[in-house]
């Protein structure tokens, strides 16, 4: 069978004969009409769970801030957007608006993606403001988390009369589901907060895993954030596999969230199928822009690969490794083991840059080999602990190799950011 993945902004095949084929695990999301996006959008802001419509909460409300997603998440602003000023200015047409880019601890979103992503008009016509979790003059200190770590927001969204967020929900790797609460932490929140909120203790945690959000500690610190901040309306949507609206939920921060995650766990869950080799990519661009994402995709396929198999994770990666503390994690201490130990020692208050991604990373590396299919160079692939290939093709064969056994059975995951792979016991 020839198999296809996302990667980039286009797709890799590869053929595997059909009696070492196991499964290929995809949600069941339904595909969505070309056109349908925006009537689906309206539709949910028309009837929202546990809130007035948007534009009665404008009322009288004179600064306006709405939360979007950056340049590394595939939400389609060019059509919430449109609609969520649309609403706010039918019920408060003299409102300031401001748009807060919640890029988190991500690089400052360029001027050239924010045309992307919101066209041409809005950007000349919309006050738009990116995100700085570094930019002490634009944090303001609001209290302290669940989990003990000082809440430093960004004080446009802090200072805000109404503040909302358009999003997108997916299966998130330690937050249980993307989306909502997440806006705001880590969106619109100061490094050291995400650092609290990342910290060694609440990534090890049972309930810190992809569906999750009961008892998930991650999930509690950043509702509490958001309540906090007085996230007051939120427009989450969910995407077929072609990154096209295939349903909405707004309203309460909280009821409109729970119901989107409600809907994509009936689709995106799916029984594992343990296999010697696991093949997953992590949905194209913009998701798979750098190896830092790639890690979401590749405990989807931790979760059906058997201890000592082989991970194979495509993800073209244009933007390279994503991390300077990512990148060079094993410098200093060479082994998964070794890197998993001395992060896990560490307290809360002790979280250093990009560890949470690390941690999980390295929690893998110990289990099974990785084989990257990347753009990205060789040896940064090998600086990091994994092999390189240059097709999948290539890295199934490579993969045979290293098991000693060319019946190696496959599961193929297409994109590993899309499924929650339930696995025996869970």
């Amino acid at each position: 069978m020839r198999v296809f993945l996302p990667y980039g902004s286009s797709h890799i095949t590869c053929e595997i004969p059909d009696s070492r084929l196991r499964a290929i695990l995809s949600p069941k999301l339904p595909e969505a009409e070309e056109k349908t996006g925006e009537a689906i959008v309206r539709a949910s802001l028309a009837r929202p769970a546990g809130s007035p419509p948007l534009r009665e909460l404008a009322g009288g409300k004179k600064n306006v801030v709405i939360l979007s997603s950056d340049h590394t998440r595939p939400v389609p602003s060019a059509v919430i957007m449109p609609l969520l000023l649309e609403e706010i200015r039918a019920g408060n047409p003299g409102a300031d608006i401001t748009i807060l880019v919640a890029t988190g601890c991500h690089r400052s979103t360029t001027e050239d993606e924010l045309e992307e992503r919101y066209g041409t008009e809005i950007v000349r016509s919309v006050r738009i403001v990116v995100h700085d979790s570094l930019d002490e003059n634009s944090l303001v200190s609001v209290g302290t988390l669940p989990s003990g770590g000082e809440l430093v927001l960004n004080r446009l969204a802090v200072e805000a009369d109404l503040l909302v967020a358009e999003g997108f929900i997916e299966p998130h790797f330690f937050a249980g589901f993307s989306g909502g609460r997440k806006s705001v932490l880590p969106g619109v929140a100061a490094y050291r907060t995400v650092l609290a909120n990342h910290c060694a203790e609440f990534i090890a945690s049972p309930g810190a895993r992809t569906g999750i959000l009961e008892g998930n500690p991650i999930h509690e610190d950043m509702v509490y954030a958001a309540r906090k901040a007085g996230l007051a309306f939120i427009c989450n949507v969910v995407l077929d596999p072609q990154k096209r609206i295939t349903a909405a939920f707004s309203g309460d921060m909280e009821k409109a969230h729970e119901e989107g995650c409600a809907f994509l766990s009936r689709l995106a869950k799916v029984q594992a199928v343990p296999a010697d080799i696991v093949i997953t990519g992590n949905g194209g661009y913009p998701l798979d822009q750098n190896i830092y994402q790639a890690v979401k995709s590749m405990t989807a396929a931790e979760a059906s690969c058997r201890p000592g198999g082989i991970i194979i994770e495509a993800a073209e990666c244009r933007d390279g490794h994503g991390g300077e503390a990512f990148y060079h994690a094993f410098r200093d201490i060479p082994t998964a083991r070794g890197v998993l130990d001395s992060i896990l020692a560490r307290g809360r208050d002790s979280t250093e840059p990009d560890q949470w991604e690390i941690q999980i990373f390295a929690r893998i590396l110990m289990n099974h080999t990785v084989i990257l299919v990347t753009s990205a160079p060789r040896e940064t692939a090998e600086y990091m602990n994994m092999k390189w290939a240059p097709s999948l093709q290539d890295a199934l064969a490579l993969a045979e190799e290293i098991l000693g056994d060319g019946n190696a059975a496959v599961t193929v995951i297409p994109d590993g950011v899309s499924v929650i792979v339930d696995t025996p016991g869970k």
